[in-house]
């Protein structure tokens, strides 16, 4: 089986590098408008390779491997789904530019460097729902952050009455806004089961060096609602949304991976 997840793996990141270079590449404009859905084909068999792959990595005898390089890649998968689902029905194509490369680089990450395989044993249903929905939360709230770097760019290319055929490819500048608070209210609620459900399944929290992942996705889940609050009551937009949204990404992003880094890849351990 790990022969033939590595050649789902490698297919899969062949898949995401063509889909990337079609989507970058700028094209007549009937073109465009005739040809939108190769690259998204291409991604949608990028994301089924990248899946059979995983399964055959993470999925052992003795457990689930999810230690950290499986868990990004696992991460990076989610994102590239919902990316998928959510580019059937509207136009944001484009931000396939950030998530592909993205995905290309957890599974080269989980291809060139071998780690000591950390497990989750007997996991109660409970357990494995809190899980699921951490992941969901992240990655939605991943593809917003990715969002708000898009509208960063092309906020600032108004601003200084610049333009290029990507930015101008992009949905305009309210609709981008509306699709980011759209990605942070989803993601702020399964944030919220996230939260809900590891207070209630996790006894020991000390133990299990996850004080810190606590605080921080605590610290988030603030940012994010205030945000939401400060969308909803004052109007907040532009450059406000994006710093709010990078800026509470930027805690959850230390609160679900920086623990693992530290302790998977610095200082080796499993446990």
């Amino acid at each position: 089986m790990s022969n033939l997840s590595h050649l789902f793996t490698f297919a899969a990141i062949v898949s995401y590098l063509i889909a990337t270079v079609l989507l970058l590449k700028k094209p007549a404009l009937e073109l465009a408008i005739q040809h939108r859905s190769i690259p998204l084909s291409i991604a949608w068999i990028g994301m089924s390779c990248h899946a059979l792959g995983l399964v055959g990595f993470m999925f052992t005898p003795a457990g689930i491997d999810l230690s950290f390089f499986s868990t990004a890649a696992l991460v990076s998968l989610t994102i590239t789904l919902l990316f998928l689902l959510a580019a059937i029905g509207k136009q944001v194509d484009k931000l396939g530019v950030a998530v592909f490369p993205l995905a290309t680089i957890t599974l080269i990450f989980r291809l060139s460097f071998p780690q000591e395989v950390h497990l989750l044993q007997n996991l109660s249903p409970p357990m494995e729902t809190h899980i699921l929905v951490s992941i969901v939360a992240f990655s939605l709230l991943n593809i917003a952050a990715l969002q708000a770097i898009l509208l960063a760019i092309q906020d600032w290319q108004l601003h200084h009455k610049k333009s290029n055929w990507f930015i101008r490819s992009l949905p305009p500048l309210q609709t981008m806004e509306t699709l980011l608070f759209q990605a942070i209210a989803i993601g702020f609620v399964f944030l919220s089961i996230s939260l809900l459900s590891g207070f209630l399944f996790i006894e020991n929290l000390f133990a299990q060096h996850l004080v810190h992942k606590t605080v921080l996705s605590i610290v988030s889940w603030l940012v994010f609602g205030m945000l939401l609050i400060g969308r909803w009551c004052y109007g907040w937009r532009g450059r406000t949304a994006i710093r709010w949204t990078l800026g509470g990404f930027t805690a959850l992003l230390l609160a679900y991976f920086g623990s693992k880094l530290v302790l998977e890849i610095i200082l080796r351990r499993t446990g």
